[in-house]
């Protein structure tokens, strides 16, 4: 599993976004320049974790974005996959249609295996955790 380019950013962004005192608004600007990411990419990123109340956007004078929770209950797992999708070590996994060899194929327990390890991994570390290492 590789993490795009979108992945890197959306973890840049929140991240810094987490650091930032309780309650303070960050426009997208300062969190593009801060987090070393396109501004219109890092807003359809946020737009993005809006819709799923990873944060909260706010419009017009003194708008901006704020975490829409507590950082310790946002978990890498989520704001990876607001971005890029589930999980997914292999395509075969995404459903059993996707997979030519079906019952037969001797790896796919392997890549299950693979796919809840991850996922386990980026679960249990939050937002708040990887703000704290970053200050």
């Amino acid at each position: 599993m590789e993490l795009t380019r979108k992945g890197e950013y959306a973890i840049r962004g929140i991240i810094y976004l987490a650091q930032q005192p309780p309650g303070k608004m960050a426009l997208i600007s300062e969190i593009a320049e801060a987090a070393e990411v396109p501004q219109t990419f890092l807003a359809k990123i946020f737009q993005s974790f809006a819709k799923l109340g990873i944060v909260n956007s706010f419009r017009g004078t003194g708008g901006g974005f704020v975490l829409g929770r507590p950082a310790s209950r946002i978990t890498l797992r989520e704001v990876v996959e607001a971005v890029e999708g589930p999980i997914m070590p292999t395509r075969c996994l995404m459903d059993s249609g996707n997979c030519d060899r079906g019952i037969e194929c001797l790896v796919h327990p392997v890549w299950r295996r693979v796919q809840s390890e991850v996922v386990q991994i980026l679960e249990s570390v939050t937002i708040e955790e990887l703000a704290k290492k970053n200050n």
